[in-house]
């Protein structure tokens, strides 16, 4: 009959406990070394790289989506329910003229 060994690295958590402990600890010891000079180079390095801008855009979609969010809703059932009744009755009909003048307007 043959045993089935749990701590092997095989399982991610089968391993022995104090000896993950006393990793996890040898890298704190490790941060505590930094001396003060260290420490404020660091410091310097981070704050030149830490930087962060926002474009334009961005700025500006914040804006709108502000404006957007403020407007009332509207309601267009009543408009939505005449229209599929219009063309369920067939009486709906196409306004050319509006149509191209819509698309040709987003197209430029």
């Amino acid at each position: 009959m043959s045993t089935i060994d749990t701590r092997s690295s095989f399982f991610p958590r089968g391993g022995n406990i104090q000896t993950e402990s006393t990793k996890q600890g040898s890298k704190v010891d490790s941060l505590k070394k930094n001396s003060a000079e260290k420490a404020t180079e660091i410091t310097i390095k981070t704050a030149q790289d830490a930087k962060v801008s926002i474009g334009d855009g961005i700025k500006d979609f914040s804006k709108i989506k502000r404006v957007a969010n403020a407007a009332p809703e509207i309601d267009n059932t009543d408009k939505i329910a005449r229209l599929k009744a219009q063309i369920q009755g067939g009486t709906y009909e196409v306004d050319y003229d509006a149509l191209a003048d819509k698309i040709l307007s987003e197209e430029f």
